[in-house]
């Protein structure tokens, strides 16, 4: 054991004369991460008056307001800041030695739960899974494919340890990178559009237009692209699935901007063509989110497999659809 880690733990049994227990440094970090006492609470498996009293109790030791309360509003104070990050290094530390005192079974029966857009889901996730399974052989991985919206909102309630989207998650227990970019490829049926011919944005706005549904990231993208979003108004056709979009354009339904790399296959066999356009559709980012109070070390570990798998497939494609910034 290092000193660090010593020292770390005799902090936590000293603490409050004592008295301080794992119990009350997983409830703080816990109401940290769901920024809610009700949601805090279904985790540890208590009462919301059970974990209003340990924050009490905590805060009253501490001689100091740690979460700054106003309606619906809930944030750490300066001083919650500095607990979560002493609790968080206390219980990762914690749960290393238990880890070194299970006989080198580190992360048995853990699960690590993902989320990912259908992006992600159809490009580099079933080699970053198989490459958590040969690192983490015992490790349970729950894979959830879903919109951003809702990948930001389940990791906002704690159902998520890391999300792929386009969206990050935003909270003071939460970190975000960029995990790779991918280019958006007009792209349409060669029943409907010429190889040959250069489209305009005019062009295109006559023609019918397959995307996301509104208010949803990928048409904040879409939108823009027309400067006047009343243009999409009358020939719109929208979906949440992206493997339905793609169905949509083989069938000659319209045309839509879409990720390169998740068109190859069609793209290959014809199905699809690329569309010429004067203007080019901006990359887009795909934001990894992963939660940094339980589990720390666990957690980075499988953000760092993701980072490389997500390297690895982009160097496995034409540079000029998807890379590593």
């Amino acid at each position: 054991m290092t000193n660090a880690r010593k020292s770390l733990l005799v902090a936590a049994k000293s603490a409050r004369g004592g008295a301080m227990r794992i119990l009350d440094m997983t409830t703080f970090v816990a109401l940290a991460r769901h920024r809610h006492f009700g949601r805090a609470a279904k985790e540890l498996h208590t009462t919301q008056p059970a974990i209003s009293i340990r924050l009490a109790a905590m805060e009253q030791e501490f001689g100091c307001q740690l979460i700054q309360r106003s309606g619906r509003s809930f944030s750490l104070t300066a001083a919650g800041e500095t607990v979560l990050e002493t609790f968080s290094a206390i219980l990762s530390s914690y749960d290393a030695l238990k880890h070194d005192l299970a006989d080198g079974e580190t992360h048995t029966n853990r699960v690590v739960r993902i989320g990912a857009i259908d992006s992600i889901s159809s490009t580099w996730m079933t080699p970053f899974v198989e490459r958590l399974h040969e690192t983490f052989p015992t490790l349970k991985i729950e894979l959830t494919v879903e919109g951003t919206k809702n990948l930001v909102e389940g990791m906002n309630k704690g159902e998520f340890d890391v999300i792929f989207a386009l969206d990050p998650a935003i909270g003071n227990t939460f970190r975000s990178f960029t995990s790779c970019i991918l280019q958006m490829t007009w792209a349409g049926s060669p029943r409907i559009i010429d190889p040959d011919h250069k489209y305009s944005v005019d062009d295109l706005a006559r023609m019918p237009i397959i995307t996301f549904p509104k208010d949803t990231p990928p048409y904040r993208m879409v939108a823009p692209y027309f400067q006047d979003e009343q243009i999409l108004a009358g020939k719109l056709t929208s979906s949440n699935s992206l493997y339905s979009i793609i169905n949509l354009l083989i069938d000659g339904f319209g045309v839509g901007a879409i990720p390169s790399v998740t068109i190859l296959r069609e793209l290959q066999m014809g199905l699809l063509h690329p569309i010429q356009v004067t203007k080019r559709f901006p990359p887009m980012p795909i934001i990894g989110t992963y939660q940094a109070t339980t589990d720390i070390d666990l957690i980075r570990r499988v953000v760092e497999q993701s980072r490389m798998s997500a390297a690895l497939f982009c160097a496995s494609v034409d540079p000029n659809m998807a890379w590593v910034d």
